[in-house]
């Protein structure tokens, strides 16, 4: 994966999902955000980070319970919500970031 930081600083939003292997409600994530990169296409990155194999990442960004779903942008985070979400949701919040 590429610089974290870099990803972040992006100019088009960048949805990042904090996960874990174990985690129930991070596997119902999955078809949401295939749904919501449908809808987005290349106006979005979305990137999945699982917070066991990044705990560096997940510890500077205060990550405590996943899913967590953030959105960067030029290395803003303009969003946060832990929590399972509806593709319409994301998909009506991030409209809002593009």
């Amino acid at each position: 994966m590429a610089n974290f930081n870099e990803i972040i600083n992006s100019p088009k939003p960048v949805l990042i999902d904090f996960s874990a292997e174990w985690c129930g409600p991070c596997k119902m994530m999955a078809p949401i955000l295939k749904e919501v990169a449908g809808a987005m296409g290349e106006r979005v990155r979305i990137i999945k980070i699982d917070v066991d194999k990044n705990p560096a990442v997940a510890q500077k960004y205060q990550v405590m319970s996943v899913p967590t779903l953030m959105v960067f942008k030029n290395g803003q985070s303009l969003f946060r919500q832990s929590g399972v979400m509806q593709a319409r949701q994301i998909i009506d919040m991030l409209n809002k970031m593009v």
